[in-house]
């Protein structure tokens, strides 16, 4: 059984809504973040975007003063 039209749409729906950025990880690391992201019950794209955002919130915080 293949995969339905109505699935095919659905999903180039959704990825003409988003974007996919790739960084490498120093061997061992990609295990750490997939097992704290697990912790947090998030999946590891979740936990890099709330990650980058905090980041990005806190610096542009520090740029102020």
């Amino acid at each position: 059984m293949g995969i339905s039209d109505a699935q095919k749409r659905a999903t180039y729906k959704y990825r003409e809504k988003i974007e996919e950025l790739r960084f490498q990880v120093p061997k061992g690391e990609k295990e750490k973040i997939k097992e704290h992201a697990a912790g947090q019950g998030e999946s590891v794209s979740a936990f890099i975007y709330r990650a980058v955002r905090e980041t990005m919130e806190r610096d542009a915080g520090e740029n102020k003063q």
